[in-house]
């Protein structure tokens, strides 16, 4: 069942031609499909979780984080 899996997400890749970059996307698809498998959920919905919604939520909260440090470094800067 699990060879299956890996088999399944390992299909959906396009060769590019670059060796390390396919070595790499092969041990996070395994990486991925074993923790699907520990978490009792496709390799498709942590798919989804990761790149879909937990990424992106992450990447906002860094801009906003960021925009708000600069805010205080620029006060800062002024009251010295």
């Amino acid at each position: 069942m699990l060879a299956e899996q890996y088999l399944k997400a390992l299909s959906t890749m396009g060769e590019s031609g670059i060796g390390w970059i396919d070595g790499l996307f092969k041990l996070c698809v395994i990486f991925l499909v074993d923790l699907a498998e520990i978490l009792g959920i496709s390799y498709e919905e942590i798919n989804i979780y990761i790149f879909v919604i937990i990424w992106p939520c992450l990447t906002l909260y860094q801009t906003f984080r960021i925009l708000m440090l600069r805010r205080s470094i620029r006060k800062l800067k002024e009251e010295i």
